[in-house]
């Protein structure tokens, strides 16, 4: 994992903040293969922003060859967890097996469930350095780059849909089945778990409970199943410092398997939030940014899955915005889980107050694509 350049000041603490080194240090002697022969201290760093699992970067071999590695636990158990949230063994297997595929992740190196150790499991990885591109209208990059950026996220997305979970020994990593209907009756019930005691119900998403389980399409109930990402946006991939070229794609928290189409329209809703906390770049000029349009992207990325022909995309099409909304409805409910943590006192994030406030305004654009037609 790494930060962009500019940022670093600001999302970045030195000395440790809650991370004991005294008990980590033999553990990682005894795990971490080649910490034995780098020299010097080891220090560590933690990682300002996201919302929900504390990382660290750690270095050693000061007076001789430096070496990086990043640190990710899960909160600790006074962060009131709903269940199944912040998965990181899930992580950590997935980014085992995708080593050596067309998927770019950082290496991984071990797992600590050992809760004694740190007060929380824990797994460590290599450190990669690049950027990290914050905002999706990639400001700051040229036009050109811009849509090179963007197509090589098209181009990692459509490849992770292609791995074979099969083969990589995921058979067990999610249930093949009624994607669709476990999604939206797991996200249901995270919804009403934080809603219960943050505010009151969101009248969109109460909408779109009972809307999404009637208007599952057909194609959808017919898929097979890929392995599916689940948080795939721009900020989660680090891009190589001077080429736009995927290093690692982070964040596998929410991997499952599922539907493809699913977890590619919860990528593209930059094209729908509008500048701001959420990121988006909706109501921009996208010709004049270099971005593609949505409907441009979504052929693209139907070309690179197999599903090129003219019959194919127009099914996508079609049923595009029900992708859409189920994406937008699952986002609320952890906008929601957010502003629980924040109430709590527990959030990792500065920001999580603001963020959570997007729980409404998220819900109602879903509820609002749900009517409408599909992109042009």
């Amino acid at each position: 994992m790494t930060i962009d350049t500019a940022a670093t000041p600001d999302r970045v603490r030195p000395a440790g903040h809650g991370l004991d080194l005294d008990a980590l240090r033999p553990w990682l002697a005894r795990h971490l293969p080649g910490f034995g022969d780098v020299a010097g201290a080891l220090s560590a760093s933690r990682v300002i922003g996201g919302q929900s699992n504390p990382t660290w970067i750690l270095r050693a071999g000061e007076g001789g060859p430096a070496r990086a590695w990043v640190l990710r636990a899960k909160p600790g158990p006074a962060a009131g967890l709903l269940p199944s949230a912040h998965a990181i063994e899930r992580e950590f297997t997935v980014m085992r097996a995708l080593a050596d595929t067309d998927v770019p992740v950082p290496k991984v190196h071990a797992l600590c469930e050992d809760e004694s150790v740190l007060g929380a499991a824990f797994y460590v990885m290599d450190f990669v350095e690049g950027r990290i591109f914050r905002e999706a209208a990639l400001p700051g990059v040229s036009t050109s780059e811009r849509g090179a950026i963007h197509d090589e996220a098209n181009r990692v997305i459509a490849a992770l849909h292609r791995a074979d979970w099969r083969a990589l020994g995921l058979g067990d990593f999610g249930r093949a089945d009624a994607y669709f209907e476990r999604m939206i009756g797991r996200w249901s019930r995270q919804y009403r778990a934080s809603t219960a005691s943050v505010t009151q119900p969101i009248d969109a998403m109460e909408r779109l409970i009972d809307w999404l389980p009637q208007h599952i399409p057909a194609a959808a109930r017919e898929a097979d199943a890929t392995l599916v990402h689940g948080d795939f946006r721009i900020e989660n991939l680090i891009f190589h410092p001077r080429e736009p070229r995927v290093l690692a794609v982070l964040d596998w928290e929410l991997s499952t398997l599922g539907n493809p189409l699913s977890d590619f329209a919860y990528h593209c809703m930059a094209w729908h939030h509008r500048p701001g906390v959420l990121q988006g770049f909706g109501g921009l000029d996208l010709a004049a940014l270099g971005i593609p349009s949505e409907r441009a992207y979504i052929e693209r990325y139907c070309e690179r899955s197999g599903r090129s022909s003219p019959q194919a995309q127009a099914e996508v099409l079609r049923d595009w915005n029900f992708y859409l909304a189920c994406n937008l409805f699952r986002l609320s409910a952890i906008l929601q889980g957010i502003a629980r943590r924040a109430e709590d006192g527990t959030a990792a994030n500065p920001s999580a107050v603001s963020i959570g406030a997007m729980a409404t305004p998220v819900a109602e654009l879903g509820w609002s694509l749900a009517q409408a037609a599909a992109p042009r």
